[in-house]
């Protein structure tokens, strides 16, 4: 398409967009996480414009005053603006209600905090937290949010809880889940959605093999009694049951949950729900089969639960494939006519486009043959994989040799090269195997937990991507001694089973999960032991992990040879075979150069423009600034917002920076510096017919400082 169209579909767009203000109230504020219950992002606002973009200034700047820069802590929200308030979560998980004019704070609820009307004081796991729910009914005005296993009601005029609500203002989410789960981790990162008088949420629930399952609930909003739950590992007569080969699959596998938020056709009354992987992650030989309803586009019937229809994008996932975002509701022409659609992207870069009705594709989609030998005892791979025709894939999808970045000293290349020979790669589905195995797109995307943001007229997608190769290895997993362990022995055989995959083999972490070497000079040993119980942000708990457990895997990470030479007693505990892996992951880690940079050519990280009518890609630009490459990217966690100004706004990257690009060329117009990176997705709205652009600056991940800000800006 040439640049004269594109700028006669975007002056188009603005017309029509400014025809319809006012007409869509979610569009003129941001009342709803991802902008409205479409999660398309989209705001019909149109003061801030291509041509005055570049004026923009902070308007105000509210600090929560509680990063915790030691443990990393970060601010994934996407706040909602109601009434000119802005209900927001800080890096310890309190609850602000902010004027939006100004930033200055009305009220603020910590439930890390003994409650005046309870017996003893509630503590939680510190969880990321990426945005608040809001219902009202006349005088009744609610937040709804989760902290650690709780979800909390909270009155929206003066931040207190609403008793009537739950268990004193609270529901407890191991509650409900049809199998014993009181010591299992369970929480909720993304927030949960309104349809009518139910408040419908997902979870995020461990990814070894101990994992909770992850059905989606829904709860009375005003008295938080439970409604209604969707098994997405089928119980006994559901369909889908017959998808897992041993009969008894849904009483010990867990996850295949809805972590990452919903989207509702509230005409239709159909929520959407994507899916994660079933647990364990890369080892699937204790789950065969294609596992439903894990990896799925779920269409349920959002007043009883009920399955209308599912796609399932990755059968027999064990390459940690979830599905990252909720997908955006659009309608697109095809043939001629105008079609309500259902737009999913996913971590290995595609979009699958579905009739929202019916769950059939709207592009073709093939059925792919792929390589199904393992060398893991056990495993049994499905034989294909969907893969759509159009839209075009967003980010690369496989590597070689030519794909070794150039800006590498000779001595640099040359030993990526030789790590590359070593690695199986060129293929999105290669088996999981002790030979290492380059995972591209990776572990993070591809597309990740920002999602992307739709115009509604004129069908174009935009979506952030990362583009970043991690190395999946398999070992045998410990088993334990014969003969008497000490702690140093049982406790290097706990870690392996449990804290490996995220921390690695030599302790140093691995991808966005830190390092454990002289942990103890920045903790004392009960600290470890009640974190590990407890948890904390990207780490679950491991409740099932005896007190015994505990104290000698810190004995093993802290090198503290005096405690490890202790008797470790063997538990009679009887031991689940489902629990019973014959092997795990080595950790979360990337393909990177002895001097630190990616071992990949660049871009790192993109921002690309889909046309959802054609499937053709519009434009893509290099997203974030690397301080030694140029136009490189960046790794980038957070989402896109679109205007009726003709803009899309993004932070998301590492480099500290909030930036404006022309939606339709994808030219740069507007960048400003943050106080810590935006790892979250900015809101849009308006006070007193001014509009804002505000954005969380919580930093933390990538190595980079955690913030406690939130920034937003205005024209002046």
């Amino acid at each position: 398409m040439s640049v004269p169209n594109k700028l006669w579909i975007g002056v188009l767009a603005a017309l029509l967009a400014s025809s319809c203000k006012n007409k869509n109230a979610d569009n003129d504020g941001w009342r709803v996480y991802g902008g409205n219950k479409e999660n398309t992002r989209y705001s019909s606002l149109n003061q801030i414009d291509t041509n005055n973009v570049k004026d923009l200034k902070i308007a105000w700047v509210h600090h929560t005053n509680d990063a915790d820069t030691v443990a990393h802590s970060q601010i994934q929200c996407n706040p909602i603006i109601v009434d000119g308030v802005l209900y927001a979560t800080t890096p310890h998980l309190k609850l602000v209600a902010l004027n939006a004019a100004t930033g200055e704070q009305k009220w603020v609820f910590d439930p890390d905090q003994k409650d005046i009307n309870a017996i003893t004081s509630i503590r939680f796991i510190l969880n990321n937290n990426r945005g608040v729910t809001y219902w009202e009914d006349g005088d009744d005005k609610r937040i709804i949010f989760c902290a650690g296993s709780y979800i909390y009601a909270i009155n929206a005029v003066n931040g207190r809880p609403i008793k009537s609500f739950g268990d004193h203002g609270k529901i407890d989410l191991h509650d409900h889940l049809d199998r014993p789960s009181k010591d299992a981790y369970v929480t909720v990162t993304t927030p949960g959605i309104i349809y009518k008088d139910l408040y419908i949420v997902g979870s995020r629930v461990n990814e070894t093999s101990d994992a909770a399952p992850g059905h989606i609930r829904a709860y009375d909003v005003r008295t938080g009694q439970f409604k209604w739950i969707f098994h997405t590992i089928p119980h006994p007569g559901e369909k889908g049951y017959e998808t897992w080969e041993d009969p008894n699959a849904w009483k010990h596998i867990g996850a295949a949950n809805s972590w990452s938020g919903f989207s509702l056709d509230e005409a239709r009354g159909l929520l959407f729900a994507p899916t994660g992987s079933a647990a364990f992650d890369f080892y699937g030989g204790k789950r065969k089969g294609a596992g439903l309803y894990a990896n799925s586009l779920l269409a349920l019937d959002a007043a009883t639960g009920k399955l209308v229809w599912h796609y399932q994008v990755i059968h027999h996932d064990v390459w940690d494939k979830d599905l990252p975002t909720a997908p955006s509701l659009v309608i697109i022409k095809k043939d001629g006519k105008n079609v309500d659609a259902v737009a999913q992207p996913t971590k290995h870069g595609f979009i699958f486009v579905l009739d929202r009705a019916t769950g059939k594709p709207l592009f073709p989609i093939d059925e792919k043959p792929v390589d199904t030998h393992s060398e893991l005892v056990g495993e049994k791979l499905w034989p294909t994989q969907p893969i759509p025709r159009l839209p075009e894939p967003f980010t690369r999808q496989s590597i070689s040799e030519k794909d070794i970045n150039p800006y590498l000293s000779a001595d640099d290349k040359a030993d990526a090269l030789n790590q590359l020979k070593g690695y199986r790669h060129g293929s999105m589905f290669i088996p999981p195997g002790k030979q290492p195995s380059l995972i591209f797109p990776g572990f993070d995307g591809g597309a990740e937990w920002g999602g992307p943001a739709v115009d509604p007229f004129t069908g174009w997608i935009y979506i952030n991507a990362n583009e970043m190769a991690w190395i999946l290895t398999m070992i045998d997993a410990p088993k334990q001694s014969a003969g008497a362990e000490d702690f140093g022995q049982a406790g290097q055989r706990l870690f392996a089973q449990n804290c490996m995959g995220c921390h690695g083999q030599d302790r140093k972490g691995s991808g966005n999960y830190p390092s454990l070497i002289n942990i103890n000079k920045k903790y004392h040993d009960e600290e470890i032991i009640n974190l590990i119980a407890t948890g904390r942000r990207m780490m679950p708990s491991f409740k099932q992990l005896t007190l015994q457990d505990r104290q000698a895997i810190v004995s093993f990470i802290t090198n503290n040879t005096a405690n490890q030479s202790k008797k470790f007693t063997e538990t009679k505990a009887p031991v689940d075979t489902f629990l019973n892996l014959p092997y795990q992951m080595t950790g979360y880690n990337k393909f990177l150069a002895k001097d630190g940079q990616p071992a990949i050519a660049p871009p790192w990280g993109t921002l690309n423009a889909i046309n959802l009518n054609t499937g053709k890609r519009e434009w893509r630009v290099p997203l974030g600034d690397d301080p030694k490459i140029k136009n490189a990217g960046t790794e980038n966690y957070g989402g896109p917002a679109v205007t009726a100004g003709g803009l899309v706004f993004i932070a998301a990257t590492k480099d500290n920076k909030i930036r404006a690009f022309n939606k339709i060329t994808g030219k740069l117009l507007w960048q400003a510096d943050l106080p810590a990176s935006g790892f979250a997705t900015p809101s849009v709205y308006e006070v007193d017919g001014k509009q804002y652009v505000v954005i969380a600056c919580g930093g933390g991940k990538l190595k980079t400082k955690s913030g406690d800000a939130y920034v937003a800006f205005a024209l002046p």
